[in-house]
């Protein structure tokens, strides 16, 4: 019970970093990006390259897949999303998802369609241990067991939590931020890069996407589909959490996380369909999403 309480919160922070930078486009930037998966896959195929042919080391393929999808998302920003910003959002939805089936088309060309198998030999020592832990005594004794590397995404997942959180409510750029997301023409006559605002954020969400899929890449599975595979579970984190803050992505992760691998394991037969349940009772409950205020649009 303890351990697939602890698997379910290492998915669920795994979904979170995947998630988030959907989350800071829709919610910040009002903008629709149903690619996003696409990033992800980016980062995950960017670690297995690196990996396996280049033959680094996995602590330094995370920074690399972060830099180089953060890189690609700067430049596609610069070029095909930019137009589309002040389009109505069922034109974004269709671009997106159109930018997402070539991604996919590309990476069964280049790649192949067989899923890529993460070289886990090339792992950390430290990073391949398992512990184990005894909670209580007697018959009534619970056993809790952590994979070290599950341990690696909490910490990872939750510093990143932080981290956007204090740039988004402490600092400079996220208070520019938000001007230029609540009015531009205003925000840009005071003087705010409005432009560079919004491709260093694109930037950065693209990179946290890249950076979850290589994480994820090992736990997740990585082919050519990952994309329109996981693009279910990103909407649900959004649609549920809301996206006005870091919070609520968050919480609605971990709540999807630890419902499916609750579920999985005791209802395998209806696992998958326990998260659908639950973000169904959920909208009922708070169609705004968890952490948004009612009325915000």
């Amino acid at each position: 019970m303890l351990t697939l309480l602890f698997d379910g919160i290492a998915y669920g922070m795994l979904l979170f970093v995947l998630s988030l930078g959907l989350a800071v486009t829709m919610g910040l930037m009002n903008f629709i990006n149903l690619a996003h998966g696409a990033f992800a896959m980016a980062g995950g195929y960017i670690l297995v390259l690196l990996m396996q042919r280049a033959g680094w080391p996995f602590l330094a393929c995370l920074p690399a897949a972060f830099v180089i999808t953060a890189a690609a998302g700067a430049l596609l920003e610069r070029t095909v999303y930019r137009p589309m910003y002040g389009k109505p959002h069922l034109d974004q939805v269709l671009f997106s998802i159109g930018l997402t089936f070539m991604a996919v088309a590309a990476v069964d060309f280049f790649m192949g369609s067989s899923p890529q198998n993460v070289p886990s030999a090339q792992f950390p020592e430290w990073l391949r241990q398992r512990f184990e832990f005894a909670v209580g005594s007697g018959l009534g004794a619970l056993t809790l067991g952590m994979g070290a590397y599950r341990l690696f995404i909490v910490a990872v997942c939750v510093a990143l939590a932080v981290g956007l959180q204090a740039v988004l409510a402490g600092t400079r750029f996220g208070s520019r931020l938000r001007a230029a997301v609540d009015d531009p023409r205003v925000a840009a006559g005071l003087g705010i890069p409005v432009d560079r605002v919004f491709l260093l954020t694109f930037a950065v969400g693209s990179g946290l996407a890249g950076l979850g899929g290589a994480l994820g890449a090992d736990l997740m599975g990585l082919d050519p589909s990952f994309p329109l595979k996981y693009m279910v579970y990103f909407l649900i984190v959004c649609a549920v959490g809301g996206t006005s803050s870091i919070t609520g992505p968050l919480a609605a992760a971990l709540v999807l996380g630890i419902a499916d691998v609750m579920g999985k394991y005791y209802l395998p037969k209806l696992g998958a369909f326990i998260v659908y349940v639950l973000m169904i009772a959920i909208l009922l409950w708070r169609p705004q999403g968890l952490f948004s205020r009612e009325g915000r649009k």
